[in-house]
């Protein structure tokens, strides 16, 4: 079935095809909030926001965009709205926990006579890309995410977002260029920690 048909018998006030929404594009909208919130349980909540939003301004959408467009828009604005207003309390806790779980993880793999050296640069290359991420300015770590882990094209980020094809590209450009001198920053540091043991 398509969007188009969904969103019509939804509309037309059949609750069922509602439930047929959520269950289409669940896994989209969890997965996205998860990659800004980095806490699963703060990310299900977002998404319960998420499908509450759709479900009271489902007329408002006028099928000028996709589904999925209008959907990552609302997703993105929810996940960023949760950031803002609980920066100083729940956002940096699922950091500190999340960086915890990331500690929890190398020690394990490090000490498993199974896993051999690559896997272990495999996790910290993936912690530090993580840490990188989080210190982008906002709108470049929206974009950079959207592209990079949702796949979605320049185009349709530049709708989500609400601006122009050229500014997502000079976002995304500038972006990859940030992560790699964050890592690099953030890899000279180890770098002296581990010296000066």
């Amino acid at each position: 079935m398509s969007d188009e048909e969904l969103i019509s018998r939804i509309l037309s006030g059949d609750q069922l095809y509602f439930k047929i929404l959520v269950e289409k594009y669940q896994s989209l909208v969890l997965n996205t909030c998860f990659r800004f919130i980095r806490d699963k349980s703060d990310a299900e909540d977002i998404t319960q926001e998420v499908f509450i939003e759709v479900f009271l301004s489902i007329k408002k959408f006028k099928n000028k965009s996709k589904l999925s467009t209008w959907l990552y828009r609302i997703t993105v604005n929810k996940s960023l709205n949760f950031i803002r207003n609980n920066k100083k309390r729940k956002f940096f806790k699922s950091i500190e926990k999340k960086f915890k779980n990331s500690e929890n993880t190398e020690l394990q793999i490090a000490e498993t006579p199974t896993q051999n050296e690559e896997n272990v640069l495999k996790q910290q290359r993936l912690i530090l890309l993580r840490e990188a991420i989080e210190l982008l300015p906002e709108k470049q770590k929206t974009a950079f995410i959207l592209h990079k882990y949702e796949n979605v094209s320049y185009k349709d980020i530049a709708e989500i977002m609400d601006t122009s094809l050229a500014s997502i590209e000079g976002l995304i450009h500038r972006a990859k260029i940030n992560v790699q001198k964050n890592i690099l920053k953030k890899a000279k540091v180890l770098k002296k920690v581990v010296s000066n043991k």
